[in-house]
């Protein structure tokens, strides 16, 4: 399997991503909102697009759907409940569907609402396992819920699905957050020694260039999956006294969730 990261350079900070089979040349194109250069990239490298994905229905992943379609002609994949909120969707996806691309590539499809509550990533298995996570998880960080998700629900989704992962799975988001993920997670975490290690190679960096981590990272340097760390927890409780002396994850997950919407 090939991977190609595309930086978008626009105001959203959004990444896209082109999954090619190095054997036929073809390749899928992940949220492809600035399609022209997900198209220039693929030219470049010799590979044809020969299916689009979308990993959930927002605008700033689906705005591109059109453009690449008229230009290759591959048809359009996405959850099967985002589908009408999409247009021109040609694949409804659901959990554990597999979508092959070309001879030799394989990923399977998670279905992971929170964010909203028809969001898909793909996981590619294999000695480098790597997931797409569109907007469920960031380098560092987790998705908001602000337009149609359940903080509940992306809860259940990092503690059955993600949390379970190999820890060497490769993390490709939809969007470049790191610097502020990780004053987000020093905020809550301030001794914690590899998220300070890693904002000082992140501040000032550039984007198309930014560290892909793993889960096994994500774990040491992500408040979202350090729900049972007594500093996150002291550290909430300061803004939250009535979680109590020892809430739940899911409560940590949840009271963090609504910090950092203001944060």
């Amino acid at each position: 399997m090939l991977t190609e990261r595309i930086w978008s350079g626009n105001s959203l900070r959004n990444f896209h991503y082109l999954i090619a089979c190095p054997e036929s040349g073809e390749a899928l194109a992940v949220d492809p909102l600035e399609w022209q250069l997900c198209l220039a990239a693929a030219r470049e490298r010799g590979w044809q697009i020969t299916q689009i994905l979308n990993t959930h229905e927002h605008a700033d992943h689906t705005g591109g759907n059109a453009g690449l379609k008229a230009a290759t002609r591959a048809p359009v994949l996405a959850h099967a409940a985002a589908a009408a909120h999409i247009g021109g969707v040609d694949r409804g996806l659901a959990r554990g569907d597999i979508i092959k691309v070309g001879r030799t590539v394989e990923l399977e499809c998670l279905d992971t609402p929170g964010h909203t509550l028809s969001h898909v990533c793909l996981l590619a298995h294999g000695e480098e396992p790597a997931l797409f996570c569109g907007d469920t998880l960031f380098n560092a960080g987790a998705g908001n819920c602000h337009n149609g998700g359940d903080p509940q629900r992306l809860y259940e989704t990092f503690a059955t699905q993600l949390a379970r992962l190999p820890d060497e799975t490769r993390v490709f988001p939809g969007h470049e957050y790191l610097a502020r993920n990780l004053e987000f997670t020093l905020d809550r975490e301030p001794g914690n020694p590899d998220a300070a290690r890693l904002l000082r190679q992140a501040r000032g960096h550039n984007p198309a260039a930014a560290v892909v981590t793993t889960l096994g990272e994500e774990k040491r340097i992500n408040s979202f999956f350090r729900l049972q760390n007594p500093t996150v927890i002291a550290r909430l409780r300061e803004s939250f006294p009535d979680i109590g002396e020892n809430p739940d994850a899911r409560t940590v997950f949840v009271k963090l969730r609504e910090l950092r919407n203001s944060w």
